[in-house]
């Protein structure tokens, strides 16, 4: 699973035309399902995403969590962070998940985030989206690689 996390003043996502999600103050994950991505690293990834000191204390130190900011998250389903792209010019998606196996997954990582009760948004899996975002900071994360997150 790819993870890619920005902290975000503000963030939308549309699909023709019409607005499927958006959020304030929080955090836009980009979500790649892989392979052999498993229902456990939904969760684990969902509480690292919950749980990331991205935010600013008082001291302005990336020392606080969305969680503990009262923030929300927008999760966008993004298959092309599974592209391989070591050989040629055109990169292969032969690592992302099948469409099926990758909306439950999608799905239950949103559920976990929803269940820790951040306010969560979405996009609609599979469909062409428009996301737009003011990336604060900027910051921006990707939580890479699974072993990390298998620890």
């Amino acid at each position: 699973m790819k993870v890619l996390i920005q902290r975000v003043s503000r963030a939308a996502v549309r699909v023709a035309g019409r607005e499927a999600g958006s959020i304030g103050r929080g955090a836009l994950v980009f979500l790649g399902v892989e392979r052999d991505d498993r229902p456990s690293d939904a969760s684990s990834y969902a509480r690292r995403a919950a749980e990331l000191r991205i935010f600013p204390d008082e001291e302005g130190r990336m020392n606080r969590s969305v969680e503990e900011i009262g923030g929300a998250v927008l999760v966008v389903s993004q298959f092309t962070l599974a592209a391989a792209t070591r050989r040629g010019r055109r990169p292969s998606f032969e690592g992302a998940a099948e469409p099926a196996v990758a909306r439950e997954l999608y799905e239950a990582f949103v559920a976990a985030l929803r269940a820790r009760g951040i306010p969560t948004e979405s996009g609609v899996f599979g469909a062409m989206m428009e996301v737009e975002l003011v990336n604060d900071g900027p910051v921006t994360i990707l939580l890479d690689p699974k072993d990390e997150a298998r620890a």
